[in-house]
């Protein structure tokens, strides 16, 4: 009695080991697409802007 207990142990417990699908999960594939960028360089925003800085600085100073 107690072989046949372990053996359907055993089986349920590899059924549900084996269960699904064997062929490998498939991603899909997602595409990126860039936003073309504006006329003005964000980039070159913060250059300028501390030379007006300095440049208004150093005007009050005279």
């Amino acid at each position: 009695m107690k072989k046949i207990a372990l053996a359907a142990a055993i089986s349920l417990t590899a059924s549900t080991a084996f269960a699904g699908s064997p062929a490998p999960a498939v991603e899909p594939i997602v595409e990126t697409v860039e936003e073309a960028s504006s006329s003005s360089s964000s980039g070159a925003m913060l250059p300028i802007l501390v030379l007006l800085l300095i440049g208004a600085a150093i005007a009050a100073n005279d």
